[in-house]
């Protein structure tokens, strides 16, 4: 089965996979929990501070963790049992989400209490992304792989669809404290699904272990393979310059529309949604059009949505807008996923995994600070008040994201879809055209 075929394969045909199944509907209880305290806790912290610079330090404390704790990290993964890895990773979540609501149901949820857990989350989740993106690959054959990976970031976007909706319905008549409790008890149904799938010992068991060495193997294997390398500049792109927006989502709804909770579960509904529906139709692609079209094309219209998101200060012509941002973002998302998980041997998928996400969730905090600075600098210049510095700060961001996802599609890299010279359609044709229609990939 050749690589077309592979990414026209239906969604029914990996669901056919029980442990695949389990582990998606467990994801998908659990990824609903993450959301809806993902929204109380920066509403609380927007609510409290009415400061981007203390959502920023907020995401630097949750995702900060990734830059330094990454490759350790992935190094674990690659030398233990990585089911036994998860399960731990998993029960330290949900521990730490039974604390944050214990601390609110007593009145302790203060901003530092908030970046206090937030951090040590952080650290946990270092520690069990690796581990989980490598179930996928354990849980189907790898010529349906690409649709594992889409399937996941649906049920991922599902969960930002729902999440958020209720948590602005259950917030807003019950407090921030039922959304924490449901979010900790959400952990019962991954841990159930991944307690039931096989032991997943290292792949090069019982072997004297060099962590430098090896860690130097996976900085060559990016480094050295041109399609990989640029699969991590997308990600880096898509990160840094897309996360300050759903970072700063609550100042946006609270300092520029003037609304309340509802109004921001709608706004992140509508990056949820349109991610759903960009999933249900990236396989509806022609079977020729590639990933490394598809990735820039998806960078540059994300980012024009965002751009005309941050300008917009009408609600509804904003929700259009990220219902547009999130159906490229998925995009742009799963086709660099799916990429690297392709391109990379299953001996080192650990180590590369990590250091692709220490470059995304490095990158988002950085992000989410200098659009900070830079929007509160702006804003100052021309004497405005945090809605202004909100709406600059990120809409400059987004707007580089436009602009650069522009120039990769017109300068691409056959090499994502591991074209090597002299194969069909790795000749470059530059020019924005012939990114966008692929025309050197056409049947003829």
């Amino acid at each position: 089965m050749d690589r077309d075929d592979v990414s026209r394969l239906p969604w029914r045909g990996v669901m056919r996979h029980v442990g695949f199944r389990r582990v998606w509907l467990g994801a998908m209880g659990s990824s609903i929990g993450t959301w809806m305290e993902g929204v109380g806790v920066q509403w609380l912290m927007a609510e409290q501070t009415s400061s981007t610079l203390m959502l920023g330090a907020l995401a630097v404390a949750q995702l900060g963790p990734m830059l330094i704790l990454g490759l350790p990290a992935g190094l674990l993964v690659d030398w233990v049992d990585r089911r036994k890895m998860l399960m731990i990773t998993q029960v330290a979540m949900m521990a730490i989400a039974a604390l944050l609501a214990v601390a609110h149901a007593f009145g302790w949820a203060t901003p530092p209490v908030l970046l206090g857990l937030g951090l040590v989350n952080g650290v946990a989740m270092a520690f069990n992304t690796p581990a989980w993106q490598t179930l996928s690959p354990r849980l189907v054959p790898r010529e349906e792989l690409p649709q594992a990976i889409a399937l996941m970031g649906m049920q991922f976007n599902l969960a930002r669809v729902a999440g958020p909706a209720l948590a602005g319905v259950l917030m807003a008549r019950w407090g921030a404290t039922l959304l924490f409790s449901l979010n900790a008890l959400s952990f019962v149904g991954v841990l159930w699904a991944v307690g039931s799938t096989a032991p997943a010992p290292p792949a090069r068991a019982g072997v004297a272990h060099a962590p430098w060495r090896e860690v130097g193997e996976a900085l060559r294997f990016v480094r050295d393979h041109v399609g990989v390398r640029r699969v991590m500049l997308g990600l880096l792109l898509l990160s840094m310059l897309a996360a300050p927006l759903q970072r700063m989502l609550p100042l946006f709804v609270s300092e520029v529309y003037h609304a309340e909770e509802a109004t921001y579960g709608v706004m992140l509904s509508a990056i949820g949604g349109g991610a759903v529906l960009g999933g249900l139709t990236l396989g509806r692609l022609p079977s020729w059009y590639p990933r490394h079209h598809i990735i820039p094309l998806a960078l540059a219209m994300s980012g024009t949505a965002m751009t005309l998101y941050c300008a917009a200060t009408d609600p509804g012509w904003a929700a259009a807008c990220l219902l547009v941002s999130g159906f490229f973002w998925i995009w742009a998302f799963s086709s660099l996923m799916t990429s690297v998980q392709l391109l990379t041997p299953d001996a080192m998928r650990g180590r590369v995994l990590a250091l692709f996400n220490m470059a995304m969730f490095g990158a988002m905090p950085v992000g989410s600070v200098l659009s900070a600075v830079l929007g509160d600098r702006l804003a100052a210049a021309l004497g405005g008040g945090p809605g202004l510095a909100v709406q600059l700060g990120v809409g400059v961001f987004t707007l580089i994201l436009m602009l650069v996802g522009a120039v990769l599609l017109v300068w691409r890299t056959p090499e994502i879809d591991d074209l090597k010279p002299g194969d069909r359609g790795y000749a470059r044709r530059p020019g924005l055209w012939a990114g966008i229609t692929a025309a050197g990939h056409r049947p003829v």
